[in-house]
């Protein structure tokens, strides 16, 4: 059995000093120590993120990332530009496939925002441009709900803003707790808590990352 060493860390049976969320179980722990956090600028996995944060509402991210490669070969690899050429066949067969989280509402999203990430992609250049753009200050405070300072938040300012102009922007399943999730997981922060082992990796990582420019 894993040893607590505080609220916010655990040792795992392989030595490795993990945030607690990632150490429960072997998919936590190699997702936890393989990608999050990783800053990621490819628009094709930026589009997968925001979507699957969108599927992963009121479930389990455990049960998403099982779920992941379905829905790669569901959605056309999450290439908007084909996605984005869905139609309601599509809905209908995508609400068949077991494999993936059958809700019309995000399905319909899922296709929506391809759309709209099209757009973005005529503005901005790439999706990785617009995204990075929301990169927050190391200054910004780690508020948690109710206010108070946590070492990983659920909400931010930024995160408020983003998910507020992709709403403007008709995007959909995207509010600003999805939105920080989504951040944390594509590197803009990183939220490995001091301790962690993967926490140096990732401010290395972070350190030698290209941010994407219009």
């Amino acid at each position: 059995m894993p040893d607590y060493d505080d609220q916010y860390l655990r040792t795992t049976n392989d030595g490795v000093r993990r945030c607690w969320w990632g150490s429960d179980h072997e998919d936590y722990q190699r997702y936890h120590d393989e990608e999050w956090g990783h800053p990621v600028a490819d628009n094709f996995r930026l589009f997968e993120k925001i979507c699957l944060e969108g599927f992963q509402s009121g479930l389990s991210w455990l049960t998403i990332l099982r779920k992941r490669e379905n829905f790669r070969k569901a959605f056309a690899d999450f290439d908007f530009h084909k996605v984005a050429r869905f139609d309601d066949r599509d809905v209908t067969r995508l609400l068949q496939d077991s494999g993936i989280v059958r809700h019309k509402g995000k399905i319909e999203a899922t296709i929506n925002n391809a759309c709209r990430a099209l757009e973005i992609v005529h503005e901005f250049g790439s999706l990785g441009a617009y995204i990075w753009q929301w990169e927050p200050s190391s200054t910004e405070p780690h508020a948690g709900k109710g206010g108070h300072e946590h070492p990983i938040p659920s909400i931010t300012q930024t995160s408020q803003a983003l998910s507020k102009d992709l709403k403007k922007r008709g995007w959909k399943f995207f509010g600003p707790t999805t939105a920080y999730a989504f951040m944390q997981a594509m590197g803009l922060v990183n939220d490995h808590v001091e301790g962690c082992a993967i926490r140096a990796e990732v401010e290395i990582l972070r350190s030698k990352f290209k941010r994407p420019q219009m």
